[in-house]
């Protein structure tokens, strides 16, 4: 199992202010809008991605963190035998990916996810 991306998220309730200096200013391009989420990006190789959401999809609270995984089977087994509590069951979202939220030692809530194949 391996970490492919992580992007942090910023909960927001007006999205076109994100554009407005992510874009603008820092000159990130937009790589995903949903209308309740936008993701920007550093660049071709998604290295820097940073996401601003009004909520975390399906009625959800905004994650803190999310973090795609190459097998999340694996690590939902590896939650489950922990003390860890799952905050969000594993469901497969319209958008085309599989997720469920973890919350982490410290509190924050993670977003694990993997896209659909």
């Amino acid at each position: 199992m391996a970490v492919k991306k992580i992007v942090a998220n910023i909960s927001a309730c007006d999205l076109s202010l994100a554009k407005q200096f992510y874009v603008d200013i820092l000159d990130m391009e937009s790589v995903m809008d949903l209308g309740w989420i936008s993701t920007y990006s550093s660049g071709q190789t998604n290295t820097c991605l940073l996401s601003i959401a009004s909520e975390g999809g399906s009625g959800t609270p905004v994650p803190d963190l999310s973090i795609e995984v190459d097998n999340l089977d694996a690590v939902h087994e590896h939650v489950q035998a922990s003390t860890l509590t799952i905050s969000y069951p594993m469901t497969t979202e319209p958008w085309g990916i599989r997720r469920f939220f973890v919350i982490d030692p410290f509190g924050k809530t993670i977003n694990l996810t993997e896209h659909v194949k």
